[in-house]
């Protein structure tokens, strides 16, 4: 079966697993287990005190709340990635086997921060570095103790990008023979084209 929380594509068997799992806790702690998965997704911290506490009566083991945190995570970002509302979620959980309360509680808080998990989400896709300087020298190779005549430029690059994560510089050297330097600077003419015409 596909499901629109899974991409139009199966659900991971893993996830499957878990659902029995999560069967196990009353929808009330469900929906607080959610709770606290959503604030991690938002950029706060678990209180793993507070999910031990509410995964207690279930007699969860250590492996079975990292395991449904796990599964509560993917169902949550993959939901908000395919922008899937609560209603089609809750129905197509209860097709997995999670029972109607469940189900019912996690989409109601799903839909309660949907828009929120959205918006965190696109803040953290496609964040590429940023290019802030290049460094570059040429050296000419005459000879070495190895080889008598070498005659052969090498270039020596050194780029600093800036770490959208963490806001630091990341610097990268590296050394390009010359036939090397003219493919990528030949790369780099086709890319600017191809950009130019895109736009």
């Amino acid at each position: 079966m596909r499901f629109r929380f899974c991409g139009d594509l199966d659900c991971p068997d893993w996830v499957l697993a878990e659902i029995s799992i999560l069967s196990k806790i009353t929808s009330i702690k469900m929906k607080q287990l959610c709770g606290q998965v959503i604030k991690d997704l938002l950029g706060e911290k678990i209180d793993y005190e507070k999910v031990y506490k509410l995964t207690a009566d279930a007699k969860y083991e250590p492996g079975d709340v990292k395991a449904s945190i796990a599964a509560l995570t993917f169902i949550l970002t993959s939901a908000a990635k395919y922008n899937v509302d609560g209603e089609s979620l809750s129905n197509e959980l209860q097709q997995l086997g999670l029972p109607k309360e469940h189900s019912t509680a996690l989409s109601r808080s799903y839909g309660d921060k949907r828009d929120k998990m959205q918006e965190q989400l696109r803040s953290q896709s496609l964040r590429l570095s940023k290019f802030d300087s290049v460094d570059w020298r040429v050296d000419y190779i005459l000879g070495s103790s190895e080889i008598q005549a070498i005659n052969e430029p090498s270039l020596q690059l050194r780029l600093k990008l800036r770490n959208p994560d963490t806001d630091t510089m990341d610097v990268t050297s590296f050394s390009v023979s010359s036939d090397k330097f003219r493919i990528l600077i030949n790369e780099l003419r086709q890319t600017l084209t191809l950009m130019e015409g895109l736009s």
